[in-house]
């Protein structure tokens, strides 16, 4: 299971694991610790890994995966309606319909490439909108969005039970998913665990290094006679199972699917999630999408009264005018301070938030060892 992998790469996954099943007790005293926003962390963190096995191993930047994110939704929701509240068949059901969609798009996005590649996604994720909008209604409910009723015919469910007074919860073989409990968050958070190993061992795969070879030089592989359609298809392919696979989280913890989730604001965000931790890197997006998440959390609850009672020491002309600037920051306008925060970093870490911590950490590694950690080459001598 672990064969391949180097002594850091083990380090790295034992570290990453600990991390993501102690959450509840590490993010306590920054205030992030309750399962509804954990479970975020986790759904979006697998929603950027996937996105980076693209993005980070191809170079092919998609503005389209939200499709398979709202793709994911619906297939889950579906099969909460007509088969099982059990989220086992809910997944399986949620990658089959996105591997075939992602199929499709990537085949025919995959003919073009840099920004026409990227505008094609884009269009694809927009007609995807569209339809779940206002074309497939029967399918999607519309702007009303796909919900859980009384009505539903839940065969294999009914098969064994006889349905209860209200609307059942999403479950896994007994254990409640849904409802923002901890039951959820421990179900994403062992499935980002797992997705994180797959990332990994797609890294350090030969696979992994065919696309690392395509976002070198990809006319070279082709002069050489090399055809690297397939593998950017099955990367494509893959990221959009891992979008799917989000979207089925999404409606195991809250059973139900919007059209919203298909905007291109939301192809747009996993896209800041990628690049806000590190592009090609294992940890980033994880890390990427826990910053995002969290700092929405905060700046999105935050309102006039709450800026009111912080700066209540100043006189009443500071205040106020502190508070009418800072309003346009917090709540609704809390994408503004995404915003600053992401220009901020990639003028001073512009490798992404990894990079930068990396790169601190050989800056403290020379002060402390008194000169450079790294030896400079030797200059060539003059042959006599």
């Amino acid at each position: 299971m672990f064969k391949g992998l180097s002594r850091n790469d083990l380090i790295l996954l034992v570290g990453f694991t600990a991390f993501v099943l102690l959450m509840p007790i590490i993010l306590k005293p920054v205030g992030a610790a309750y399962p509804a926003l954990m479970q975020k962390f986790c759904i979006f963190g697998i929603f950027a890994i996937g996105f980076n096995i693209l993005f980070g191993l191809t170079g092919y930047l998609s503005f389209g995966h939200a499709a398979f994110l709202g793709i994911g939704s619906y297939a889950a929701v579906w099969s909460f309606k007509l088969f099982t509240m059990n989220i086992i068949p809910a997944i399986f059901l949620a990658l089959f319909f996105t591997a075939i969609f992602a199929v499709v798009i990537g085949y025919v996005s995959l003919r073009r490439s840099g920004i026409y590649f990227s505008i094609l996604t884009l269009a694809f994720a927009q007609m995807c909108y569209n339809l779940a909008y206002s074309v497939l209604t029967p399918l999607t409910n519309g702007e009303t969005g796909l919900q859980l009723t009384l009505r539903d015919p839940r065969w294999i469910d009914a098969m064994f039970h006889e349905p209860g007074a209200g609307l059942p919860r999403a479950t896994l073989f007994g254990l409640d998913t849904s409802g923002g409990g901890l039951g959820g968050f421990y179900l994403c958070a062992v499935i980002l665990i797992i997705c994180f190993y797959i990332s990994m061992r797609i890294f350090r795969s030969p696979f992994g290094m065919m696309l690392r070879a395509i976002k070198s030089n990809q006319n070279r592989m082709r002069y050489t006679g090399f055809n690297t359609r397939p593998y950017l298809l099955a990367a494509f392919v893959i990221s959009g199972m891992y979008a799917g696979l989000a979207g089925s989280l999404m409606a195991a913890t809250d059973p139900l699917a919007g059209a919203e989730r298909m905007q291109w604001t939301a192809s747009g965000e996993v896209v800041l999630m990628t690049i806000l931790g590190g592009v090609g890197t294992l940890v980033g997006p994880v890390v990427g999408a826990a910053v995002i998440k969290y700092f929405e959390n905060i700046f999105s609850s935050f309102g006039p009264d709450t800026l009111h009672s912080v700066f209540s020491f100043l006189p009443d002309t500071i205040e106020n005018a502190l508070v009418s600037f800072l309003s346009l920051f917090v709540g609704e306008g809390w994408n503004l301070t995404l915003g600053v925060i992401f220009v901020l970093l990639v003028i001073f870490m512009p490798g992404g938030i990894i990079e930068g911590l990396r790169r601190l950490w050989v800056i403290f590694t020379r002060k402390r060892g008194g000169g450079d950690a790294i030896p400079a080459a030797p200059h060539p001598q003059p042959a006599e």
